[in-house]
């Protein structure tokens, strides 16, 4: 089914920003579809926010 979950709700995932060398938490998370993982930046980093 479409709507089962991948993760059981009590597994934490930790997620930091994947700028080369960044060790901050990747707080801003994009997939480009649904298929894809969802890739995570710093806000710092985040290629899709407008500045």
């Amino acid at each position: 089914m479409s709507d089962e979950k991948t993760t059981p709700d009590n597994v934490h995932v930790d997620h930091y920003c994947e700028h080369a060398g960044c060790k901050k938490w990747g707080a801003w998370g994009y997939s480009g579809r649904v298929v894809e993982p969802t890739r995570w930046w710093c806000r710092e980093h985040y290629p899709h926010h407008r500045r």
